[in-house]
């Protein structure tokens, strides 16, 4: 993943949220703000971003977003539910339509028994409640890879919430239609069952 995909990725977000008067907030910790300056990067993304956090410690994940002490002590600040906390934290504190949070190690330190280098959480939330949590395990790619690889995972997951649920497949009604009575209808719009001809 290079620069160039992010570039388009944050193209591609801006031109659907202007087009569904959608507003994004961004809340990062191991990206340090990636996201949020690739998004402002391109021309004329005021009227879509209102604002990123920059949460790093676990302290102003708590003071600046809302998570709970307890998430925190519980799961880690490299979890799914502190990144979904901060995603919902981010969204409320805003008052946006999107926010995006991002939780990880990027490295090459700060691995733990079970959260290895590389490892990155992800959560998108959105104003109509729904909640999109990802996880993913870049493994020991270097520093630099890991927040590219992120800003561009994120900025993906913006666009599935961007572009809205997904309509609920019609019901058959195929089946129920073959089993009601042939009729045919008279002029004056009334309903007879078709009768066979006699014979002479």
């Amino acid at each position: 993943m290079s620069g160039s995909d992010a570039r388009a990725l944050s193209r591609s977000l801006l031109d659907l949220c202007r087009m569904r008067k959608l507003t994004v907030a961004t809340a990062e910790s191991c990206t340090g703000g990636l996201v949020a300056g690739a998004l402002t990067d391109i021309p004329g993304s005021s009227d879509v971003i209102d604002r990123g956090f920059v949460t790093y410690s676990n302290d102003a994940k708590r003071a600046m977003l809302g998570v709970k002490a307890t998430t925190l002590a519980t799961f880690g600040a490299v979890s799914k539910e502190t990144a979904t906390a901060m995603a919902i934290g981010a969204l409320e504190r805003a008052g946006v339509d999107l926010a995006v949070s991002i939780t990880g190690i990027a490295g090459p330190g700060g691995a733990t028994p079970g959260k290895p280098v590389g490892l990155v959480h992800f959560a998108v939330a959105a104003r109509d409640g729904r909640i999109l949590h990802r996880e993913c395990r870049f493994g020991a790619i270097g520093r630099t890879t890991v927040r590219q690889r992120s800003v561009v995972e994120a900025l993906r997951m913006l666009m599935e919430l961007a572009r809205g649920p997904q309509a609920p497949a019609k019901p058959r009604r195929a089946a129920a239609s073959r089993l009601r009575p042939r009729v045919a209808r008279t002029p004056r719009g009334g309903a007879v069952k078709r009768r066979r001809p006699t014979r002479a």
